[in-house]
């Protein structure tokens, strides 16, 4: 089999794979820049119901976390593409394809 993958995958007890994505610094800190400010608005809807806000405004804000979500579902797809798809296929590890689509699919039920 002289196409076979040359990636090890494995499978935590959580049943993740232990496989490594390689974004640059700068993407990285953009992702956790991003991330602990939804962690901030997330934090901040608990507090809305707390106080009895009204929901039309909870709502609102509901809607903008997952707007901010959606941006860093995007930059991830992005590097997946331009990085770990691409090596892939050229490896000629077409499998990738088949996990794209599984990927996208996740990505769409939102």
């Amino acid at each position: 089999m002289e196409n076979a993958a040359k990636e090890v995958v494995c499978h935590t007890e959580e049943g993740t794979s232990c496989r490594k994505s390689h974004h640059p610094e700068r993407v990285k800190k953009d992702l956790n820049t991003r991330l602990n400010r939804i962690e901030g608005q997330i934090r901040g809807i608990k507090g809305m119901i707390d106080k009895d806000v009204y929901c039309d405004d909870v709502i609102t804000q509901l809607s903008a976390t997952q707007a901010a979500l959606n941006s860093v579902a995007k930059i991830l797809l992005e590097g997946h593409l331009k990085g770990c798809v691409v090596d892939r296929l050229s490896e000629g590890d077409e499998e990738i394809l088949d996990e794209l689509v599984v990927t996208i699919h996740k990505l769409m039920k939102k």
